[in-house]
């Protein structure tokens, strides 16, 4: 027995093959960023050679100065962090009610809604933009933040992510006893619900907050580059021309991805804390 608790206990450590495939790995990830900030360090007629180059140049912070200037960056990003932090938190906030719902409520067609819910993400989302469009005109929405954080607010997939997670997570009997203890609906949901769900609402709030701040299609349609424009659609700009100038467009581009970067510097340990909490849980 306590040689097999001794063996349990043990630490594995990774051999040589391992530590090689994660360092092939983590290049091959790392040289598209690293490849932007060099093409972002060099002048258009340079990128323009063969073979292109494969070191810094000097033209990095004059390069990023023309793309914040050019692209109306300083807005973009303030525009962005708006639209992608509030549709990550009505997704998680909406998306948890919802999939505790259809997880442990009882209530006539459950089962046909949640197909239904299902069913719009087979959807494609270029069929409802000619209505939306219109929708938003009627209201006046053109060009302002609330036509693409509203649209948006809330998704079939975080409902799906959440309703899975919540079957397992949280126990029937928790309920019971917090509905005999007296505990109301909004009650149970903020003691009993958003703990256990916490993990699963950190991994559903990183991945709507990473494809709000890189959504495009809609932005494009609904924001213009001189009014409110996201990130996305300030680059878009950056490629108008007749000679578009690549360095300039790379610069704007390591301008958009930093802030992504940099959340996932701050909170990348809680993020994988909660991916492994809720693994653990599932």
């Amino acid at each position: 027995m306590t040689g097999r608790k001794g063996r349990a206990g043990r630490q594995l450590h990774g051999g040589k093959f391992a530590y090689a495939a994660l360092i092939v790995f983590t290049a091959g990830s790392l040289f598209p960023l690293v490849w932007t900030a060099i093409a972002a360090s060099r002048t258009n007629t340079r990128l323009a050679q063969t073979p292109p180059p494969f070191w810094f140049g000097s033209r990095l912070f004059r390069n990023l100065e023309i793309a914040w200037t050019d692209a109306n960056m300083g807005t973009a990003l303030l525009n962005t962090t708006v639209v992608a932090g509030s549709v990550a938190t009505g997704t998680v906030v909406f998306a948890t009610f919802a999939g505790f719902a259809f997880a442990k409520l009882r209530f006539r067609m459950k089962n046909a809604l949640l197909l239904l819910v299902i069913g719009t993400m087979m959807v494609p989302p270029q069929l409802s933009v000619v209505p939306l469009y219109m929708l938003i005109a009627e209201l006046s929405w053109t060009d302002q933040l609330q036509s693409v954080i509203l649209p948006t607010l809330v998704s079939a997939f975080g409902v799906f992510f959440m309703r899975q997670y919540l079957m397992e997570a949280l126990p029937g009997e928790l309920i019971e006893a917090a509905r005999v203890d007296g505990a109301g609906s909004l009650r149970l949901v903020w003691h009993i619900v958003f703990p256990a769900a916490r993990p699963a609402m950190a991994v559903l709030g990183m991945l709507t907050f990473v494809m709000a701040w890189n959504d495009f299609f809609w932005p494009i349609l609904a924001l213009t580059q001189s009014g409110n424009p996201t990130v996305q659609v300030a680059l878009a700009g950056l490629g108008q021309g007749y000679i578009p100038d690549q360095s300039v467009i790379m610069a704007g581009a390591l301008l958009g991805t930093l802030p992504l970067l940099i959340a996932f510097v701050v909170f990348g340990k809680q993020i994988v804390g909660g991916i492994m909490q809720g693994a653990v849980k599932g």
